[in-house]
């Protein structure tokens, strides 16, 4: 297994009580290892939230991803008590998801 932060960046972002979570592969090679392997059920499992409010939209023109999780801001950054004033450690917690092991081999 290797970790997200291995093969993207990522970046936050807030609507009110939504997380949006962008995901940006280093390299073509890591955008389809991610298209594959990095699903709304993997990240709802890592976030503790039901995959019912989770979705994910993929940008082929970019190589990126776009996840939106529903009701996980606890109000919305700037009320929750349990967040930093953005959010944006949670860009950080999602580098740490768990994926297969990409095989650079060829």
């Amino acid at each position: 297994m290797m970790i997200l932060d291995d093969l993207a960046a990522t970046r936050t972002g807030d609507k009110g009580d939504t997380l949006i979570l962008a995901v940006l592969p280093h390299n073509s090679a890591a955008f389809q290892h991610l298209v594959q392997h990095l699903d709304c059920t993997t990240i709802a499992a890592h976030f503790h939230v039901s995959e019912k409010v989770v979705t994910r939209e993929i940008v082929t023109s970019v190589e990126s991803m776009v996840f939106t999780i529903r009701g996980v801001l606890g109000g919305g950054v700037t009320g929750s008590p349990v967040l930093d004033g953005h959010g944006k450690t949670l860009s950080y917690h999602a580098l740490n998801v768990y994926i297969p092991m990409l095989d650079l081999t060829g």
